[in-house]
């Protein structure tokens, strides 16, 4: 998670053809200016990322003698809204991680809030470990719009959706793999008759707002997506892409496809109802991939939006380096191991997309197949970022308003009307 003046590419460059191959950048010590580290990252304990970023805290550890690092576990929610009064504080984290694109990580850079990691990139060779569509989350002009300008964070890994789904729920159905969204749609059907809910959901949070921009997304183009993303144009929520995805999504509630009261549940609850097997089909993000391969008893799958080129997904979310922050060098030495090829082969195995690892040591077959899927929408140009990266403060009233959606205290015109308002108001004069 490009400016307005310029079309950036959207897919990142990912093994065979994609994967950056790059040498390993671990710290070989160094020194510092204190004797802790903080850090803040809300990456689960058991995904691929937390996996990996554990796996880090113990080679800086060992690379930097007596030198510590104090972990404090946030949650997204958490650093998503007290992210600018931390950061402007003496209790800031010498490095964090931070949701990227316009409306956060650039919304920071403009507020003097993250240290300019530009020499740095250049420096440790991250600017040639990331692949040109990676790099667009990484960089901020000075109105806090993606893809130019300054440095200001540092991806780590990539992300995008798909579809999970429960074999063993689909098999006691009777039901095949969907294909099509015809498929999906009649497989949702079949879940219904039989009293069970087929999508797992999360109203209180980012889910479902994926839902529905998905929905849009099947509908939409690239060029779409730049007036949306980018202000290459005026963007219509009335258009065709916005209102087939609002009037889809209000028909799949009342079709119970969706729960009604999916509207107050977090993405955990959402994620650990597929984990136990009550939810036989999750659309979300690549994250959850290592999560499900330690945690879910059953035999699933996954495979990507059907009928559509375009999918959410971009560079991972960002390492940042507060401006207030107490020890640069050693955030900087910890950023460069997360970096390196040992952690990144360790990423790539358990279920996540890396940036720079050896093709060669990434053997999981599911892990391969999410990397293959991740291939398929960087060829075809079809990652899409996400729904609230536009303007600041669009990803709560995304939530309210498809809240309102969910439980049927608003309709699909009211509905795209205050997206309109909201929207408008944000985007910035070019």
């Amino acid at each position: 998670m490009l400016t307005a003046r310029r079309r950036v590419a959207a897919g990142a460059v990912i093994l065979a053809g994609s994967l950056l191959l790059t040498s390993c950048g671990g710290s070989d010590g160094g020194s510092s200016d204190g004797r802790t580290l903080k850090l803040w990252h809300y990456e689960g304990p058991t995904s691929a990322m937390g996996v990996a970023w554990t796996e880090a805290v113990k080679e800086f550890e060992a690379t930097h003698p007596g030198v510590k690092v104090t972990y404090e576990e946030k949650s997204f929610e958490q650093i998503q809204k007290t992210a600018q009064m931390v950061l402007n504080s003496s209790d800031a984290p010498d490095v964090m991680e931070y949701n990227k694109g316009n409306a956060t990580a650039g919304l920071l850079s403009t507020q003097g809030l993250l240290t300019d990691l530009t020499a740095e990139a250049t420096k440790r060779g991250w600017d040639k470990k990331l692949s040109a569509g990676v790099r667009t989350t990484s960089r901020y002009d000075a109105q806090g719009v993606m893809g130019s300008g300054k440095w200001y964070g540092v991806p780590n890994y990539a992300e995008y959706t798909k579809v999970f789904y429960n074999k063993d729920l689909f098999a006691k159905y009777k039901i095949a793999e969907p294909r099509t969204l015809d498929e999906l749609t009649a497989a949702m059907d079949v879940f219904v008759e039989n009293k069970v809910t087929p999508l797992a959901n999360a109203g209180a949070e980012y889910m479902a707002q994926q839902y529905l921009y998905q929905l849009a997304l099947s509908r939409a183009d690239r060029s779409w997506v730049d007036s949306y993303e980018l202000y290459q144009g005026r963007t219509d929520f009335h258009d065709q892409a916005w209102t087939y995805a609002a009037t889809t999504f209000a028909d799949w509630v009342r079709k119970g496809y969706l729960a009604k009261t999916s509207s107050g549940t977090k993405a955990e609850e959402a994620g650990v109802s597929f984990i136990r097997g009550k939810a036989p089909i999750l659309f979300s993000g690549s994250w959850w991939y290592g999560r499900f391969q330690e945690e879910a008893t059953f035999d699933w799958g996954s495979f990507l939006w059907p009928g559509s080129d375009l999918t959410l997904g971009s560079g991972g979310n960002l390492w940042v380096v507060p401006e207030h922050a107490k020890n640069k060098e050693l955030a900087y030495d910890f950023i460069d191991i997360t970096m390196s090829r040992k952690i990144q082969n360790l990423l790539g195995n358990r279920g996540g997309v890396p940036v720079a690892a050896d093709p060669g040591a990434v053997t999981d077959p599911k892990s391969k197949q999410l990397i293959a899927d991740f291939n398929t929408l960087s060829a075809r140009d079809g990652l899409a970022f996400y729904p609230d990266w536009p303007v600041p403060g669009f990803y709560d009233v995304l939530v309210s308003e498809t809240q309102k959606l969910i439980t049927g205290g608003e309709q699909p015109d009211a509905y795209l009307d205050a997206l309109q308002k909201a929207y408008d108001k944000g985007v910035p004069r070019r």
